[in-house]
């Protein structure tokens, strides 16, 4: 049977131009059954058909002269916010991590909101769907060092050449051979949470770069964030306790 790339048959079944078929299997959301595409210009079957999951409507939690805090969806990058939203980022996360995301608005609240980064002043609560049991709090102390390669992508490794990173882990369910957990950090690595888990044995599902199942998306949400006297909530989307 006849094959194309995959781009050009999901522009042809979406009834969208190359370029748009091009992001949206970038973006991590284009599927052939429970598989999704991961390279736009790979060679598929001319008769494939694809699933395409929903990006989520990015939300404002909360805006006023110093700060924006919106409840940022899964498999848009950081970056993609800021430039929709029109302010620069204040903290990042993960193209597919939800939730808390804060954008500053003038150069004097940048510079206190850092100082308290810095100083670990900065309350960070994730939720997660880890594979295997966690039943008690754990406490992870390991240092981490973070390496980028030549197009900037970033893969971070427990070292003892690395800094300081420190996340606690609190169970919230067990379900079969998945756990639902809240992780607090307490500093501020490169894919910290998601190093350190697979460290202790339990990988984020979704998070095949390290060592999770593959699901639909690395599943991992910023819950909560509190800096200076502002503290927000964001409840994690519909389909995340469907790992």
């Amino acid at each position: 049977m006849k094959t194309e790339k995959a781009y050009k048959l999901l522009s042809i079944q979406e009834n969208i131009s190359n370029r748009s078929a091009k992001e949206l299997i970038d973006k991590g959301v284009v599927y052939i059954g429970n598989k999704k595409v991961a390279i736009a210009r790979g060679e598929v079957k001319i008769d494939t058909k694809f699933k395409v999951k929903k990006i989520e409507k990015i939300k404002k939690i909360f805006e006023d002269k110093d700060i924006v805090a919106i409840d940022k969806p899964a498999f848009l990058t950081s970056e993609e916010v800021a430039k929709k939203i029109g302010f620069p980022l204040l903290n990042r996360l993960d193209k597919e991590t939800s939730g808390v995301l804060l954008l500053y608005k003038n150069d004097d609240f940048r510079q206190k909101a850092i100082n308290e980064f810095k100083n670990h002043r900065v309350l960070k609560e994730y939720i997660a769907w880890v594979e295997g049991k966690v039943a008690e709090e754990i406490e992870i102390n390991s240092p981490i060092l973070t390496i980028k390669n030549k197009k900037g992508k970033a893969y971070s490794k427990i070292s003892p050449e690395g800094k300081e990173a420190i996340t606690f882990i609190e169970p919230i369910l067990i379900e079969g051979n998945k756990s639902k957990i809240k992780a607090t950090i307490k500093t501020g690595r490169t894919h910290q949470i998601r190093v350190h888990l697979k460290s202790i044995g339990h990988p984020i599902i979704g998070d095949t770069l390290y060592g999770g199942k593959p699901s639909y998306r690395v599943m991992l949400h910023s819950s909560k964030l509190a800096i200076l006297q502002y503290k927000f909530v964001s409840n994690e989307d519909k389909n995340f306790d469907n790992p």
